[in-house]
């Protein structure tokens, strides 16, 4: 179970719930892109599209009780209290004791370490307040520079499953990541 205190602070972030009524614009930003969407489920979005994902108390949600539960929460820079970007952490498996990351960013604000800081603090909460085995992320092989941020949190790539989902209009090959609560531990002691 993840029932955090929020807002959840690292070095320069603040990850908090997503706020149905201040986060629209800085949210229609980066997910009405082309280029952001391109290997992210949803494809760009319209501002009333966003505003509607985010009236979705699903999507709002604080606490992780049971597998299929997620919070999704707005990544914020603590020094402007600019939103850049949002994280996803996914509980996938009680009995494997598993999740899933995942990330989109204003790229506005790439090249600051936005995701990986925030990639960091998500594995925290995995790790450290549920008590997981094994938490992965999984990317479109053709996104380098998410490969390079897993890489960068310690994940091990472990499977290439090409052309494996036909996806937004053709093949797409996915590329796993994981890292275990035993390498978690050696690269935070």
């Amino acid at each position: 179970m993840l029932k955090p205190d929020y807002p959840i602070e690292t070095e320069r972030l603040l990850l908090r719930p997503l706020d149905p009524a201040n986060d629209i614009d800085a949210l229609h930003a980066y997910q009405s892109r082309e280029d952001v969407c391109r290997y992210i489920p949803y494809p760009p979005l319209t501002r009333e599209q966003v505003a509607e994902r985010l009236a979705d108390p699903k999507r709002r949600s604080q606490t992780i009780e049971e597998p299929g539960q997620f919070v999704n929460l707005a990544v914020v820079v603590r020094e402007t209290g600019t939103v850049v970007g949002d994280v996803i952490l996914i509980y996938t498996s009680a009995e494997h004791r598993t999740a899933e990351i995942g990330y989109a960013f204003n790229p506005a604000h790439y090249g600051h370490g936005y995701a990986t800081e925030s990639g960091r603090a998500l594995l925290r909460l995995a790790f450290e307040d549920m008590d997981l085995h094994r938490v992965i992320g999984r990317i479109d092989v053709r996104n380098v520079p998410s490969a390079a941020v897993l890489r960068r949190l310690g994940m091990r790539q472990e499977a290439v499953l090409v052309e494996n989902e036909w996806f937004k209009g053709e093949w797409s090959t996915e590329v796993d990541f994981a890292i275990l609560a035993s390498e978690w531990r050696r690269t935070v002691a």
